[in-house]
């Protein structure tokens, strides 16, 4: 999981953040091997900004990925890895959609790299 947070910290640096200057990465690691990042990406219109989560499940999808694995995640103010960074709501519900509640969110807690389930991070998400 390191070479995926590896993989996040070069997304992270692809992040348009003027308004909160906290750029995140993340980088999707699918079912068949292949790795697709995603960053922040913020708009004058905040409610028209977009995480890097769901910039890279939205270009997974895209390229015709339907099976996802992991998903590691940095961030931080002028890019800066922020300890203890998990998806926002939103971006959980979007991950709900598509992926298996076994699917793993890595991460960084107190300098160590952390694995959580989506399960975990939203019991009970909601779904049609």
């Amino acid at each position: 999981m390191k070479d995926l947070l590896e993989k996040a910290k070069i997304a992270q640096k692809s992040s348009y953040a003027p308004y909160s200057h906290f750029n995140v990465g993340s980088a999707l690691l699918c079912k068949d091997g292949s790795v697709i990042m995603g960053c922040n990406v913020e708009n004058a219109s905040y409610g028209s900004t977009i995480c890097a989560e769901r910039v890279a499940l939205s270009s997974a999808i895209c390229a015709g990925k339907r099976e996802f694995v992991a998903m590691a995640i940095v961030g931080g103010e002028n890019m800066t890895q922020a300890d203890s960074l998990f998806p926002c709501g939103a971006c959980r519900q979007f991950m709900a959609e598509l992926c298996s509640p076994d699917f793993e969110i890595v991460t960084v807690v107190d300098g160590k790299i952390r694995i959580f389930k989506l399960g975990e991070l939203l019991p009970n998400g909601f779904k049609l």
